[in-house]
């Protein structure tokens, strides 16, 4: 169907979608129009201008699964910050750490003792013996990759095509259709030409991995353990073995980053599969919504570092910040790891998942659509093909930025908010069955109306 969807009536439908967004949204268009005249686009951030309704909603309050509008509209929240509220919005535990914590200290450059707790519970749950703060997962990979290249001595780096690592410079890159690297055309001013720093090759493809890395050049590989941000692309049968096996074989550091994968379960995709990485990065959800991020490693990585590291150097050195492991996040660490992101939270969200997961796939087999749905943990996506794509290229080939609009505009026009630009959705225990129900209700009114 996605090939031969009627593009004219699919304009039309959109119209009419957008002018209901007007309609039912008058005081987000008031406060986006009063914005612009203070914020570059009228956002806080450059990516909101490409929200489906022109503008964005602008939120009044949001707690556990569902949040309400300054229209006083009610959303049932499938998209939770993608990933960064997947908690659910202000978990009560994490909520009341904050309290205590803000009264007695926000940020001091010295640590609290409840750091060396938050530095434990991530050695139990990911089996690296030393850690390190930062407050974004983009800076966590900087610092990993920094790391990686001061030990090795080597410069480049290797990611896979359409990789999503937040704003990390080194992965704006990609492959044309002859398969030639090339900058992202979406690279903004990239400090340098990423064909300098780094290799990029398809996911999933064990004959390019052994080619790109025998040249001993590459001082680590970043990689999510399944792809995401393009689809959800899952490994096939062997290839971490092989990335695992190849990277020592050749000298090279594995960076897993787990910051969107941790839906996978307490210990992400890393412990769930036995993956036995050298770095691990990890942001968004790790505080219950507050900046926080941390990168983890091995023995011989600590002690290659201590060798390389000037003391009286270490806070120019490009690694580092003066807000990293501030008392604040470090108590919204601790309360979210400790009471939030338990076992019971995946038991609980997983399930609900699957329900999910499983009504979109009631609709797509009832209409006979040639998409799919695609899960792991506490977290699905449906995509516009009849194939799962097995990399980033054969998933970027079928995207289809009109109908992704139009799905996402149609539900959120119906009190469901999906993560923005695809079709990717999170469940927090705090979702119901009757949120999933009402989804599985608008996606095939979605559906019915492109028919």
């Amino acid at each position: 169907m996605a090939n031969s969807v009627n593009r004219t009536k699919l304009k039309s439908l959109l119209e009419k979608e957008e002018s209901l967004f007007h309609k039912t949204h008058p005081k987000s268009f008031e406060l986006y129009q009063r914005a612009r005249k203070s914020l570059h686009g009228g956002v806080p951030m450059l990516w909101m201008i490409r929200w489906a309704g022109s503008f964005p909603v602008f939120v009044k309050e949001a707690k556990g699964a569902h949040f309400t509008d300054v229209d006083g509209n009610s959303y049932i929240d499938f998209c939770l910050g993608d990933t960064g509220a997947m908690t659910g919005h202000s978990p009560n535990a994490t909520v009341d750490a904050i309290k205590n914590q803000i009264e007695k200290g926000i940020t001091l450059m010295l640590p609290y003792e409840d750091v060396i707790w938050v530095g434990e519970e991530l050695q139990r749950r990911f089996k690296l013996p030393y850690w390190q703060f930062a407050l974004t997962a983009t800076d966590a990979n900087r610092f990993a990759l920094r790391m990686a290249r001061l030990i090795t001595g080597r410069q480049k780096i290797l990611v896979f095509n359409y990789c999503y690592h937040g704003s990390v410079d080194e992965t704006f890159i990609t492959l044309d259709e002859e398969g030639t690297p090339m900058s992202r055309p979406n690279n903004m001013g990239p400090q340098v030409d990423p064909r300098e720093t780094t290799k990029v090759i398809e996911f999933n493809d064990i004959g390019a991995l052994e080619t790109a890395l025998s040249a001993r050049d590459v001082a680590a590989v970043l990689a999510e353990p399944v792809m995401t941000n393009i689809g959800i692309i899952h490994p096939q049968k062997g290839y971490h073995d092989a990335l695992r096996e190849m990277t020592r074989k050749y000298g090279t550091y594995l960076i897993i980053d787990e910051t969107h994968t941790i839906c996978t379960s307490p210990g992400g995709y890393t412990a769930s599969f036995d993956l036995q990485p050298d770095f691990l990065t990890l942001g968004k959800p790790l505080a219950g919504g507050v900046p926080a991020a941390v990168y983890g490693f091995n023995e011989e990585i600590s002690q290659a570092f201590a060798e390389k590291l000037n003391v009286d150097d270490a806070d120019v050195g490009g690694i580092g910040g003066t807000l990293a492991g501030n008392a604040l996040s470090i108590a919204a660490m601790k309360a979210t790891l400790q009471n939030v992101l338990t076992e019971d939270f995946y038991t609980k969200a997983i399930a609900l998942q699957e329900k999910f997961t499983a009504g979109v796939e009631e609709v797509i087999k009832e209409f006979e659509l040639p998409w799919i749905v695609k899960q792991l943990g506490n977290r699905s996506e449906y995509w516009f093909r009849p194939t799962p794509p097995k990399n980033g290229g054969e998933a970027h080939a079928t995207i289809d930025h009109e109908l992704d609009r139009y799905m996402h505009l149609y539900t959120l026009n119906r009190g469901i908010l999906m993560t923005p630009f695809h079709n990717m959705a999170l469940i927090s225990p705090e979702t119901t069955e009757e949120d999933v129900d009402y989804h599985t209700k608008i996606f095939r009114q979605a559906v019915e109306s492109l028919m």
